[in-house]
């Protein structure tokens, strides 16, 4: 019988997680099953809040690299989770589950405004909430943002979707001896600059003791399977266990 740990989670998804195997933006078969996975969810009566980033349209960061101007790049970044943000939005609604886009940037012809109470009352009814335009100001990546609103609306956990099994000590796609950890502290992940998410997310939970949970969002039934207690992936807590898996990436 399905169960559920967690009554109210934020998912934090990467907009490469969208695109599949297509070099840029919207792969429909990847946003079907994404939609399929949190329709289960909303059945098991759990409050889903989703921030989504835009790389897979147009990265701030990479953009400033070759010379444009930071805040001009981060905005025209946070106008791309926006986009992905309507994706989601159109993907559940296709599905029968109702939903809400509120954007940290103002358009209230496509999304409504950010609102911390509005946001909190949607999750309460079932609605999903999918987060846009990250916080709203630059030189803030998403990480942040989804650190921020799980806080702001008392997410009990923020759920971070990746294309491997949890937080390694190399990148385990260029090192196959690469060795994953079962959990470990906030502090173990500055220390050791691992990178799960940015730093200041980073100690936005520690300071608030919100656990994040690093797990492989590419298999099917994951999401549910995190949600209902699963040891998958790896958990990051006050508490420093410094465990290795066993495991390697093989």
């Amino acid at each position: 019988m399905d169960t559920r740990l967690y009554s109210r989670i934020l998912l934090k998804l990467s907009g490469e997680a969208l695109q599949g195997d297509l070099s840029y933006g919207i792969e429909p078969k990847v946003l079907n099953t994404l939609a399929e996975e949190l329709k289960e969810l909303v059945e098991l009566k759990v409050e889903v809040a989703v921030v989504i980033g835009g790389g897979n349209i147009f990265r701030g960061l990479k953009a400033s690299a070759a010379g444009m101007d930071r805040s001009t790049a981060d905005y025209m970044g946070m106008l791309a989770t926006v986009m992905n943000a309507m994706a989601i939005q159109d993907a559940l609604e296709r599905k029968g589950i109702v939903s809400r886009v509120l954007s940290a940037i103002e358009m209230k012809e496509v999304a409504e405004p950010y609102i911390r109470r509005r946001a909190t009352r949607h999750l309460e009814k079932g609605r999903v909430v999918i987060f846009a335009a990250g916080t709203g100001n630059p030189f803030f990546t998403t990480d942040t943002a989804a650190a921020l609103r799980a806080m702001e609306v008392g997410a009990q956990v923020v759920l971070k979707g990746t294309k491997v099994d949890g937080i390694y000590d190399k990148d385990p796609i260029e090192f196959p001896d690469a060795k994953r950890f079962d959990q470990l502290s906030y502090l173990d992940v500055l220390s050791r600059g691992l990178h799960v998410m940015d730093s200041t997310a980073i100690s936005l939970c520690k300071e608030n003791n919100l656990p994040i949970i690093v797990f492989d969002m590419l298999r099917k039934g994951n999401i549910r399977r995190v949600v209902s207690g699963e040891a998958l992936g790896t958990v990051v807590t006050e508490e420093s266990h410094f465990s290795e898996s066993l495991r390697s990436s093989t």
